[in-house]
């Protein structure tokens, strides 16, 4: 399907579009006619019924081409021998314009009807464009050199003379229908509620909008239109968010919740194959295009950024290499003219296209210096989306199980799409009623309902709102321990991750029954996914010097030991670790675990550069907090010399401080010597480049985000 934005070119007269460039324009000549007959009788009337919209301009650019064909079939008659080189230049510009009055066909025929009506005017702007060409094409068209019959020469003059004289047409009937969907939004923009039932007239039974699948469809085609938004185009971004609230508005209040269980069920399984969250999908069987990836950290960029040499990285993570001292590219090794960070806009583009086709949620950073730029919503959105939360939260309080389970699945749903929605969700009072359905028998419903929370709580003031509500996080917890699905449980444990980002939330939370326990626990049994949430929630919680005891005695230290030979979450246990081993109890916890000092060595020698950081400083922990005894086995640890070695050489900023530190341990030990004297030169160039006496700043040092963005489902 084109998007606008070919037609849009057609009618500025710009470049080529893409699917003319797809057309095979340099047929031979022996190919041309019988590509022509192809097109055309896939425009014909007898095989291409009318749209919907555009029925007048549809109908009449299909005569034309029925005209056509009976000229080319006339061509096909006569044989190619007897076709001058002229005439096969004209057929070749001919098979151009019917290839792009496919393209129009195909558009009008396959987009969202809300969003045809908007672009009524252009859309018919079109259709006179292609009037016009035939016009030109038929004017220049060597007739004279064709020995054609003459009720077949009376014909193609009919139509040079109807195309000459055609008008730009707007069928009054769609351009009435165009002004109603602006009235109704409208009235949103006044804080009035269209009244029911000249909306149900209006979708129902004059666009034909009857059930909730074409709701859906509708809300999909428009939010795809305002992610592909050109700036010249109409309407703007802001007004079209007012059309997507105006018909998720409609969804709810002219069908209520009646799907029936075939399609609820429906949505289950499309959940379970492709709701994915973003920051997981290296995790499934979705291949992540290379140039989609961040090249220091191999995932799905969220905030693709160019850099002076060129190259694009996830903004979080070069700014974080620049935030190292870091002044040259990663990827290239220049040296950076600057530092200024462009958004690269096209590729986001892109990874949102490939997202939304793999049904993969797409829900950049909020406070993202690129969302700065995006449309405001406007008042009409604003409104229409309360209203639609109003109902929503109604039918959570007021519904029947069944459907209180619907709108569970839809205020999830909602509150992927945007902060405003998950603040106007929890102020019509969701919350609350989402938590009675956490411990409810049915597994859909608690899954909604725990997933729904996870997205609201992305919105940092629903963190205060979500723990302020009694026994809600007890619930929470529930779930982590007790929910009957594996997703339920995820979710529950990336609610936690979410909450735990808020600093006073820590200790509450480790407190709560079961809540650690559950945690680690996840962390050794769980999917990947899972582990990752469990290490991510582990981490915030071992933040507060509190919550040491209570980690030790639910045996999170185990699994965190156990979590440093599984790839991809051990940066995350390095750190947590690295924070325990800070009191004394938790290094004796830490010694005692036999795999703890080989895990850290290891990812010393093999981890990313950030575990390398991670694992070091754990290990100066450790001998900090556990005295002479832990010392002296990490003192022992094999190649524990070259390894910190190459660390104080190669490893970032933060990391080669850590090391210098560590190396000013070893040497204070008595005998070192006799085991880490290959030290030699790495400790000079330690020295050089560490800040004298101990190193206090470890906790800003942990190579940790704190506050990484929550993804969405």
């Amino acid at each position: 399907m084109a998007s606008a934005a070919i037609f849009s070119s057609l009618r500025r007269r710009s470049s080529p579009s893409l699917e003319a460039f797809l057309a095979p324009v340099d047929l031979p000549d022996d190919a041309v006619l019988e590509a022509l007959r192809a097109v055309s009788t896939s425009l014909s009337g007898k095989d291409k019924k009318a749209p919907f919209f555009q029925g007048k301009n549809s109908r009449s650019l299909i005569r034309k081409i029925d005209v056509i064909s009976v000229l080319l079939d006339a061509l096909s008659d006569l044989g190619l021998s007897r076709i001058s080189p002229t005439v096969f230049l004209c057929l070749k510009e001919l098979y151009l314009l019917l290839y792009r009055s496919k393209i129009l066909f195909d558009y009008v025929t396959g987009s969202s009807k809300l969003w045809l009506l908007l672009q009524n005017h252009t859309i018919s702007g079109h259709f006179h464009d292609i009037n016009q060409e035939i016009s030109t094409l038929f004017d220049v068209f060597p007739l004279s050199e064709i020995n054609l019959c003459e009720d077949v020469r009376e014909q193609i003059d009919l139509l040079g003379k109807q195309s000459r004289k055609s008008r730009l047409s707007i069928d009054k009937h769609d351009e009435c229908k165009r002004l109603k969907l602006y009235h109704f939004v409208n009235e949103f923009e006044r804080g009035e509620i269209p009244d029911m039932n000249e909306l149900y007239i209006f979708f129902v039974e004059k666009l034909g909008i009857c059930n909730v699948e074409r709701c859906r469809s509708e809300i999909e085609f428009l939010e795809e239109q305002i992610v592909n938004h050109d700036d010249d185009l109409e309407p703007s971004s802001s007004v079209l968010n007012g059309f997507v609230a105006l018909i998720r508005y409609c969804r709810f209040s002219l069908f209520r919740f009646e799907d029936g269980d075939d399609d609820l069920g429906k949505w289950k399984r499309r959940y379970k194959t492709k709701g994915l969250i973003s920051r997981e999908i290296a995790d499934t069987f979705v291949t992540i295009p290379k140039d989609f990836c961040c090249p220091i950290t191999l995932e799905l960029m969220h905030s693709p950024v160019l850099v002076s040499t060129g190259q694009t990285y996830d903004r979080a993570s070069i700014v974080r290499w620049l935030e190292e001292g870091h002044s040259t590219c990663p990827k290239t090794g220049q040296m950076l003219v600057h530092t200024k960070l462009v958004p690269n806009l096209a590729l986001r583009n892109l990874i949102v296209q490939w997202c939304m086709a793999n049904g993969i949620p797409y829900d950049p950073p909020e406070n993202n210096a690129d969302s700065a730029a995006s449309a405001p919503p406007s008042k009409a959105a604003v409104e229409a989306t309360k209203a639609t939360a109003a109902l929503l939260v109604e039918e959570l309080a007021n519904g029947t199980p069944r459907a209180k389970n619907v709108a569970a699945w839809e205020i999830r749903l909602l509150a992927k799409t945007g902060r405003e929605n998950r603040a106007y969700i929890a102020e019509a009072g969701a919350i609350p009623l989402l938590k009675r359905l956490l411990p409810s028998a049915d597994a859909f419903a608690q899954e909604n309902s725990v997933t729904a929370l996870l997205n609201l709580s992305i919105y940092d003031k629903n963190k205060s709102r979500i723990m302020d509500v009694e026994g809600c996080l007890g619930a929470i917890v529930g779930v982590l321990r007790h929910g009957h699905t594996t997703e339920a449980r995820e979710n529950s444990a990336a609610t936690l991750f979410s909450l735990s980002a808020v600093h006073e939330y820590k200790k509450e939370i480790a407190q709560e029954d079961g809540a650690v326990e559950a945690l680690a626990r996840m962390l050794v049994e769980g999917t990947s996914r899972g582990k990752k949430d469990a290490v991510t929630a582990l981490f915030n919680l071992s933040t507060h010097p509190d919550n040491s005891a209570r980690m030790i005695d639910s045996g999170a230290v185990r699994a965190l030991v156990g979590a440093l030979e599984c790839e991809g979450i051990a940066e995350e246990a390095a750190g947590a670790m690295a924070l325990i081993v800070r009191q004394p109890i938790g290094a004796e916890a830490v010694e005692k675990e036999e795999g703890a000092v080989v895990g850290l060595t290891g990812m010393m020698r093999c981890g990313t550069p950030r575990g390398k950081e991670n694992a070091v400083a754990a290990l100066l922990e450790l001998c900090r907090s556990g005295g002479a005894a832990a010392t002296q086995r990490v003192l022992k640890a094999p190649s524990m010399a070259s390894l910190l070695q190459s660390v104080l050489f190669t490893g970032t900023k933060r990391a080669r401080r850590k090391a210098a530190s560590l190396a000013r341990v070893f040497q204070r030990c008595e005998n070192s010597s006799l085991h880490f004297g290959g030290l030699g030169l790495g400790y000079a160039f330690a020295r050089g480049n560490a800040v004298a006496g101990r190193d206090t700043s470890f906790a800003a040092d942990v190579s940790m985000p704190v506050s990484i963005s929550v993804p969405v489902l």
